[in-house]
């Protein structure tokens, strides 16, 4: 994808707490990019898949705010993050001292320098092959009581040391968060993963 030179499209940025996953209750800015050809039809930020020219925002800014907030921690997500090049975003970030995060589907490879690659397939569109040898934490969202078992296809192909975690998709938690829970109990390589910010009302 072309990029205006030292720009990427920012949808929004914030500092908050990472509400999934491995990192979960920790203090985090969060840098969503706009941009994604996934289509997941249960995506709770849709108005992030279009590029808006206006929301073009100099990498030299989103670092200053990065640094500013005071964190030591910030999460690149989208949108679909690895649409972008973010060689020069997260070389920035990195010689300013702050550790980098992606969230990613996987569909496009890995344009940059990070420490922690959080891998969440898509049924909608296959990731490649580099998202399992890269990924330091699969999160898988549960959806359908069939996605237990494409969980596992996604399991058996990372590497021995990737955290594994297992969301129920937010607006079918109730129906789906036992079952979850009962799995995990009968295979403990999966953590259950909940958006617990959305508990705690925070971005």
């Amino acid at each position: 994808m072309s990029e205006l030179r030292n720009q990427l499209p920012v949808m929004e940025h914030f500092y908050t707490l990472q509400g999934e996953g491995n990192h979960s209750g920790r203090a985090a800015y969060f840098v969503r990019l706009e941009g994604c050809d996934v289509g997941c039809v249960w995506c709770d930020v849709k108005e992030s898949w279009e590029i808006a020219p206006e929301d073009y925002k100099s990498i030299s800014s989103i670092v200053e705010d990065v640094v500013n907030s005071g964190t030591d921690f910030c999460v690149i997500t989208g949108g679909e993050p690895c649409m972008h090049d973010l060689t020069e975003l997260t070389t920035a970030l990195k010689n300013a001292g702050i550790e980098v995060a992606l969230e990613t589907s996987g569909c496009y490879p890995l344009k940059g320098s990070i420490d922690w690659y959080c891998f969440s397939p898509k049924k909608f569109k296959a990731p490649l092959e580099e998202a399992y040898l890269l990924a330091d934490e699969l999160k898988v969202v549960i959806n359908h009581a069939s996605d237990l078992e494409w969980a596992e296809s996604h399991a058996s192909k990372v590497k021995a040391d990737c955290k594994l975690f297992l969301q129920p998709e937010w607006s079918k938690e109730e129906r789906f968060l036992p079952m979850i829970i009962e799995y995990v109990k009968r295979n403990p390589k999966w953590r259950v993963s909940l958006q617990t910010h959305k508990y705690m009302n925070i971005p």
